[in-house]
């Protein structure tokens, strides 16, 4: 049978503006870096992107290497689009990136004009669109020129091959630099997509968070659980079908301390005094100063889509709350 989508699907999300730019964004996107790939089963990638669509989420995030293997999780959701989904399509904000290795050679990566318009063309084609919503460079590139990297940006949105773009990974210092080029260019430069979370600070202490706010930018948060850390996932140390037992490639049983163990318990306990999951206040703590537009979350099957939309609901912090948070999490953040 067809998919149709939920005709209530608008009335419980939240959509913030993105910057200073026109768009919106819902408060949480689904991301496709895990699950999406080889290696997971399609019926359930389709369960998942339908009930992100029944409820709200209009924003589905990939890049050119998400698999397994590389381009895998956009073939995926490329056949999706076609068989289901393609008749919404003005209702979605689809994003890719490029920036980390993809193909053999030195064109294969980075930043280059090159690499960036033919990683691009191959996206397009895997998903079988002829545009994306954004397109980011996914990381910064020590060699080639930010120029020229901003340039096949503005590019790109002049062909109509992207209407906005976006960067990733990258410091307060690069994207003040970026963000100045591309305005010289006329280039909707609107967002930044960085790691963000409880036991991630990085955007903070880089300057990120704050040269957004001033320039006027939007932030997407990935990885706002840590890997699966912040939920009840590991609250009695590691499960043999958890991502570290069966992964390992970005999170390791290394990283996963007793005394972080311990962090987490505590962090538990005042998500239930709040009457929340962990990872439902997780998720809010990152949205929590209005300066993060979304939050990218990854699922493995739909229902913890529909536990983390949960966030939705979420009350304020208190002073005292963050304060609990921070002296159980600040040893442990990066």
């Amino acid at each position: 049978m067809m998919y149709q989508a939920d005709e209530k699907r608008y009335e419980t999300m939240q959509y913030n503006r993105c910057g200073k730019s026109g768009l919106l964004l819902p408060k949480v996107s689904l991301g496709l870096w895990h699950n999406f790939g080889s290696n997971g089963d399609y019926d359930n990638m389709k369960a998942m992107c339908f009930t992100a669509f029944d409820h709200g989420i209009t924003h589905f995030d990939l890049a050119n290497n998400y698999g397994p293997e590389p381009g895998n999780a956009e073939i995926n959701f490329g056949r999706i689009l076609k068989e289901d989904l393609g008749a919404y399509r003005d209702e979605m904000l689809i994003s890719t990136k490029a920036g980390f290795d993809m193909w053999d050679g030195p064109y294969g990566n980075w930043g280059s004009k090159k690499y960036l318009t033919a990683s691009l063309d191959q996206s397009l084609k895997r998903m079988g669109l002829e545009y994306v919503d954004i397109f980011y460079h996914h990381r910064m590139d020590p060699e080639t020129p930010l120029e020229e990297t901003m340039e096949t940006l503005a590019q790109i949105v002049r062909s109509g091959k992207a209407l906005y773009v976006g960067i990733s990974n990258y410091d307060g210092v690069h994207m003040e630099k970026a963000a100045t080029i591309l305005k010289e260019l006329h280039c909707p430069f609107i967002i930044n997509q960085n790691r963000y979370s409880i036991f991630d600070r990085t955007i903070e202490k880089n300057g990120l968070k704050e040269a957004a706010v001033e320039s006027g930018k939007g932030i997407i948060a990935f990885s706002p659980l840590a890997q699966g850390t912040l939920t009840n996932r590991y609250l009695n140390g590691i499960p043999s079908d958890s991502r570290i037992a069966t992964d390992g490639r970005f999170l390791k049983a290394s990283q996963l301390t007793e005394e972080k163990i311990t962090s987490i318990r505590g962090l538990n306990e005042i998500a239930k005094e709040r009457g929340e999951s962990l990872a439902q206040m997780a998720l809010n703590w990152v949205l929590k100063d209005g300066i993060v537009t979304s939050v990218l979350v990854g699922a493995s099957k739909p229902e913890q889509i529909l536990d983390n939309l949960k966030v939705l609901e979420s009350a304020p912090f208190t002073d005292e709350e963050l304060k609990k948070i921070d002296a159980l999490s600040l040893v442990h953040a990066k």
